[in-house]
């Protein structure tokens, strides 16, 4: 079977900056900061004091007391999204067996783990919630939105760290373009924000600890000095062309290239000169028939922290070469935290929105310039930009790598 060509038709979103899609890419076009004090939990005693936090997420204004406690609070954002990104999609007018969910998600419940630990030891172990397990799994974050939808195709859950949520489009893009699926809800979702998540990743030197939001998550600049949590969900529409245009869908962008490798490195470092990185950009651009010199924008993976950031700017120009200087390069990191597996799925809807906008995202607090990360990251205000293409990265613990390559629709190819 012919590859056929798969677009983007749905978009939901729960982010630090905005509880929806339109809320949340108003937050990005207005540079605006979602990282603030620490309020899931008392902070008091760690080193860490910031986070990005959703804000006024109210699960009982989506569903019934009894409903929300069957969902952990990844879930819950995950199908507050998806319920976003399906509007518009007749359900009942599908064939559910050629439908299928990929939500990622790279730590899924911790704060449930947390809290019915801490039940079990107190009380017994006997006496944990019978709701542990069921909602604490990573999966269940796509179970429950196949169970929203009745979608009947397949249903995973790409479990690769930070990469988890671009693969999960990646794969998604693959499985409708490859013929098993019309359509595809694909994304990623976490709330990581708990006393023991921020431990470890303190602990491992990973997390920024500055007080001053304007100077917590700097990707690109000189003075980085670790990622900033956040948490979020981001889910996508990815649906077969021709079944696109027959509905008569809006078609956001399309999806045109995908590519994964592993670094087969160390489990956080990245490879030396970004290696893996580079690998799967170069298998993206291959996979789209697209040249390098074409791509116009790249939403880095750009966490804030001085490795990722040097290692992703050196993949870019091995891939890239001149072109590298001429492309803009800007992390969205920089005003919604690292969302984890999220944060690849709600990046590509940045991206999509930024083809469909002509309007390239800025990397916000940006201050002092790094002479190792010397691209043009769109310091401090985004650009009104007609781009033709754009890129999207996310790379994982373990030496997980996806880029994802997208192009602007545009009306007159298809009619």
């Amino acid at each position: 079977m012919s590859k056929r060509r798969v677009v983007i038709t749905g978009l939901g979103a729960v982010t630090p900056i905005g509880n929806t899609v339109a809320e949340s890419w108003d937050g990005v076009r207005a540079g605006a900061c979602g990282i603030g004090p620490i309020t899931r939990y008392d902070a008091g005693n760690g080193k860490v004091k910031l986070a990005a936090e959703v804000k006024d997420f109210d699960p009982l204004a989506h569903w019934s007391k009894a409903e929300a406690k069957r969902m952990g609070r990844f879930t819950q954002f995950a199908v507050a999204a998806a319920r976003e990104a399906v509007q518009g999609l007749p359900l009942d007018g599908l064939d559910l067996d050629r439908c299928g969910v990929m939500v990622s998600s790279g730590i899924g419940g911790q704060n449930i783990i947390e809290e019915e630990y801490v039940r079990g030891s107190q009380r017994g172990w006997d006496k944990v919630s019978p709701f542990y397990i069921p909602t604490a799994i990573c999966n269940m974050a796509a179970g429950q939105v196949a169970i929203y939808t009745g979608f009947r195709g397949m249903c995973t859950c790409p479990v690769t760290a930070c990469a988890g949520g671009s693969n999960a489009v990646g794969d998604a893009f693959r499985y409708i373009r490859d013929g098993y699926a019309e359509v595809m809800i694909c994304g990623g979702t976490e709330s990581s924000i708990t006393p023991l998540s921020m431990g470890g990743f303190t602990a491992m030197k990973a997390l920024s600890q500055s007080e001053d939001p304007n100077r917590a998550s700097i990707p690109f600049d000189l003075e980085r000095n670790g990622f900033v949590m956040g948490e979020g969900a981001g889910i996508l529409v990815l649906e077969e062309l021709e079944h696109a245009v027959r509905r008569g869908a809006a078609i956001v962008a399309e999806v045109v290239g995908y590519g994964a490798s592993c670094d087969a490195y160390h489990m956080t470092a990245p490879a030396p000169e970004g290696r893996g990185g580079a690998k799967a950009m170069e298998i993206a651009l291959a996979d789209g028939g697209v040249k390098g010199d074409q791509v116009d924008y790249i939403n880095a993976h750009g966490t804030s922290t001085p490795l990722n950031d040097a290692g992703e700017t050196e993949a870019v120009k091995a891939v890239f070469g001149e072109h590298a200087y001429r492309l803009m390069m800007s992390s969205t990191k920089s005003m919604t935290g690292h969302m984890l597996g999220a944060a690849g799925a709600v990046e590509a809807i940045f991206t999509a929105l930024a083809l469909r906008d002509g309007y390239v995202p800025a990397t916000i607090h940006y201050q002092t310039p790094d002479p190792v990360c010397d691209l043009d990251v769109v310091p401090n205000q985004g650009r009104e930009r007609e781009i033709q293409y754009a890129m999207s990265n996310s790379l994982g613990f373990g030496g997980h790598n996806a880029s994802i390559l997208l192009k602007r629709w545009e009306e007159s190819e298809w009619s």
